[in-house]
């Protein structure tokens, strides 16, 4: 996967094509990630504990990684990533602009 943790994407197919967030949880193993204010559903929760409210609350539910492309912080625009190695370092790089993520 080239989308981690905290990185800014777009979503590309679904119910919420187009919004953009953060990347809250990324799960390789499962190729999935968890991003801010998308897929969102509905949960009924109980109160558990004496003097917690239980209700109706809003989750954000995993989506396929291959469904978001990661914002290029520089142009803005949503890119592929590339790969670069500098002074013995993989680094990140956007393929529209060149620009290092």
């Amino acid at each position: 996967m080239n989308i981690k943790k905290d990185d800014k994407v777009v979503v590309l197919s679904g119910k919420d094509k187009g919004k953009q967030g953060k990347i809250l949880v990324s799960d390789p193993k499962a190729a999935k990630v968890i991003v801010e204010g998308v897929n969102v559903a509905t949960k009924h929760q109980k109160p558990r504990k004496q003097g917690e409210e239980g209700g109706i609350i809003k989750v954000e539910t995993p989506i396929y990684a291959s469904k978001v492309q990661l914002v290029c912080p520089k142009c803005g625009k949503a890119t592929r990533v590339g790969h670069k190695i500098a002074d013995g370092k993989k680094l990140r790089v956007c393929k529209k602009c060149g620009a290092e993520i």
